[in-house]
């Protein structure tokens, strides 16, 4: 049986799906917050600001409470590193590929996304560059993007599944 059929995350809101059991992986994620806010500095000042469009994707990403949130967590630094340095107050804007397994409840994914836009406008104001939030499901056991595409790539708790 293809990997594809067999591992995915419960959809919906039900007792049994992820979205109602997914505080660990959260917890997780707030853990390596350092790491990804150093590694995106790191790639401002090597680059000497970020792209135009800056592309980013979320192995992984399920669907649930969780699944804006890393996005959310990268927008927020990316933002910061632009309000602080004077040669790019512009923040870019963002292309994000949010992909998993094609069993994802991608719809309740995108029926997410005008509260999480609502939130960015409310937070971050007008100056704050577009964003573009799209799936790629498929498996990352074979190719999903072409080379040099993306300019950060995360993955919370979905790579263990390459041994």
């Amino acid at each position: 049986m293809e990997v594809e059929r067999v591992l995915h995350m419960n959809g919906g809101h039900g007792e049994s799906s992820y979205a109602h059991n997914s505080s660990f992986q959260k917890s997780e994620m707030l853990k390596v917050k350092p790491l990804i806010e150093a590694t995106i500095k790191d790639m401002y000042n090597i680059n000497g600001g970020f792209p135009e469009c800056l592309k980013i994707t979320d192995l992984g990403c399920s669907s649930g409470p969780n699944t804006l949130f890393a996005v959310s967590e990268i927008i927020d630094i990316v933002h910061g590193c632009c309000k602080q340095n004077s040669h790019n107050k512009t923040p870019p804007e963002f292309q994000v590929f949010l992909n998993d397994l094609p069993e994802n409840d991608f719809n309740t994914v995108f029926k997410s996304l005008s509260c999480f836009f609502d939130k960015l406008k409310k937070e971050k104001g007008d100056q704050f560059g577009p964003t573009f939030i799209l799936a790629m499901p498929g498996s990352f056991y074979q190719r999903l993007f072409p080379s040099k595409s993306l300019h950060f790539v995360h993955s919370s708790f979905s790579l263990h599944c390459l041994s």
